[in-house]
């Protein structure tokens, strides 16, 4: 089926606060840094990192979405993007973009989109810092980073090297998963990533009857949540859609904004920009400056994270 037509215009970001932006900071032009990570792989957290990001730039957010899985890129295919990054000034790369969305991945530096990339810890560290740093990034409201599953190197990179606002836990509901998933919480708290909400994938299937289904069990994304002490920012359901849209290139979101699964993704794409912001209070005068492209912040609500 063709994509549906282009929502109307998105009413305008409400007013933001920042992350703490240091001197050495190597993303000094990226407001918000939110990490979507998982101990489990499998569990969908690319297509929820995409359509995450696709759902806060058709809200009108400045978004970029960096794939750091480096062994298993997935972000080339699931935004139909093909090509090479190209530097302008011999210094910096331009990211390629896709539906107004600034992107990297290694596979996009790849010859053979098949070939196995074969490397140790300190080559992901030089890539992982290179995709930062020598990428020219420009202004933006949300970088997105798509982390490989367990925890490892990758997360490990980034608590050192760079102020996150904060991680987003995906889980499926069964057991099998969330097992791996407290694992991926632990580490957070021992390397002082804060963890912004819960995203449980594939909660429940319709089937062609309206019969809902609870094909992995249910409460896993619950429980995970309490465990992180933070909120269980929403649940998505098991939608065929989501794959055909990933697969032909074209995210949900932007594909069949109407769908129950896009749906979904936009209201966690809501609250996660609450959170975000309700992270950044208390900070003092290390908070960045406000973000306010709203002409005002009439309205304005914060949601706090749960302790």
């Amino acid at each position: 089926m063709p994509p549906e037509p282009d929502a109307p215009p998105p009413a305008p970001p409400r007013t933001l606060r920042t992350r703490a932006i240091g001197p050495d900071d190597p993303l000094p032009g990226v407001k918000n840094i939110l990490l979507v990570m998982s101990g489990k792989g499998g569990v969908g957290k690319s297509s929820v990192a995409t359509n995450l990001t696709m759902a806060l730039s058709r809200a009108g957010f400045r978004a970029g979405l960096l794939d750091a899985d480096i062994y298993g890129p997935s972000i080339p295919t699931m935004l139909g993007v093909a090509g090479r990054p190209v530097s302008l000034d011999g210094k910096t790369i331009e990211p390629l973009a896709r539906f107004g969305v600034k992107l990297m991945s290694i596979g996009f530096l790849l010859e053979d989109p098949k070939a196995a990339v074969i490397w140790r810890g300190p080559m992901l560290h030089g890539a992982l810092q290179q995709f930062m740093k020598d990428v020219s990034w420009g202004e933006l409201d949300f970088l997105v980073m798509d982390l490989p599953p367990g925890t490892g190197d990758i997360a490990l990179t980034l608590s050192q090297k760079v102020k996150v606002t904060g991680a987003l836990i995906v889980t499926t509901p069964q057991a099998v998963a969330t097992d791996d998933v407290y694992k991926s919480v632990s580490m957070c708290k021992k390397v002082n990533i804060p963890i912004l909400g819960v995203v449980e994938n594939m909660s429940w299937f319709i089937d062609s009857a309206g019969v809902r289904h609870e094909l992995f069990g249910k409460g896993g994304g619950q429980a995970v949540a309490e465990f992180s002490g933070a909120p269980l920012l929403g649940q998505i359901p098991l939608d065929p859609t989501v794959r055909e849209w990933g697969d032909k290139g074209t995210p949900v979101v932007q594909a069949a904004p109407g769908s129950e699964a896009a749906k979904a993704f936009i209201a966690i794409a809501e609250r996660v920009v609450e959170v975000a912001d309700a992270a950044h209070q208390g900070e003092g005068n290390d908070a960045g400056p406000i973000i306010d492209r709203s002409g005002g912040s009439g309205g304005k609500k914060r949601l706090p994270v749960t302790k």
